[in-house]
């Protein structure tokens, strides 16, 4: 009989965030997956854990996830955790569930604290609709193809970011999306030095030229406005003769399509005389 792959979200950054359940699963399991096992033995030892590790992440390749799939197959169970937050966004997890979905076996999610959605809700941004990027490309052609969506994306847009990285990335989303644009710069995330700092693009420029960022950064950027396009003379004689249709007098149809579509009055009562 099949094993079950758990999904299993740890803290952030504050261990008291830890669940019941979390550490129940992690103690139960037989053997844990982790991205970086040093992290995860300093977690384990914390709670006083002895479960044991396997190394799991980017560089593993396809056969480690194989092998992984293969144990829980043939009747282990194993917690799969990174080194902070949910597994398995931005992050090498998304293989191993997906494997183990194409063989059937059970995965279950242990829920966790998420860096992306902590971020979202101290923001100060709109969090109607969100939008999740994960780190920038490195390399110049997908970097410009993305910044050029965050030009134009009006959801809110959730980005991962290095501290050594971030003077460039601010730089970037100037150029791109102008230095008015807002966002909120979230770092490390419930620990000691949480902080989070709403501003302009042309603020942040400015703001992390004289400090240096350090600390893990998860940045929440405004949306774009969507820019109404301008109302023409067409526009606005087009309406008043929609309300001369509906019965209304030539001088009131022009009084009221001059207050919608903030064309002069007397220039559509022009128009519409000249259409007669």
């Amino acid at each position: 009989m099949s094993g079950i792959l758990y999904v299993t979200g740890t803290p952030i950054g504050n261990l008291e965030d830890i669940t019941l359940r979390q550490l129940r699963i992690l103690e139960e399991v037989d053997f844990i997956a982790a991205e970086d096992t040093r992290v995860t033995r300093k977690l384990l030892t914390h709670f006083e854990l002895k479960t044991p590790l396997v190394s799991y992440h980017d560089h593993s390749g396809a056969t480690v996830a194989v092998q992984i799939a293969d144990r829980i197959a043939a009747g282990e169970s194993c917690a799969i955790v990174t080194d902070a937050g949910m597994p398995c966004i931005s992050d090498p997890g998304e293989e191993l569930v997906r494997i183990c979905r194409e063989r059937g076996i059970p995965v279950q999610a242990v829920p966790g604290p998420s860096a992306v959605v902590t971020a979202l809700s101290v923001s100060g941004g709109s969090t109607a609709q969100f939008v999740f990027y994960g780190f920038l490309p490195v390399d110049k052609k997908p970097r410009a193809e993305l910044l050029e969506q965050l030009r134009l994306e009006q959801r809110t847009a959730i980005l991962y970011e290095a501290p050594h990285k971030l003077c460039r990335t601010i730089a970037d989303l100037k150029s791109a999306c102008g230095g008015a644009r807002k966002l909120a710069f979230c770092r490390e995330l419930t620990k000691v030095h949480e902080e989070v700092l709403r501003m302009s693009l042309e603020e942040a420029d400015a703001y992390y030229a004289e400090h240096a960022p350090r600390g893990e950064f998860v940045l929440v950027l405004d949306g774009a406005v969507q820019e109404e396009e301008a109302c023409t003379v067409q526009d606005a004689l087009k309406l008043a003769q929609l309300y001369l249709s509906q019965g209304m007098s030539a001088a009131a149809a022009a009084k009221l399509a001059a207050k919608e579509t903030g064309m002069t009055k007397h220039e559509i009562y022009r128009l519409l005389h000249q259409e007669e």
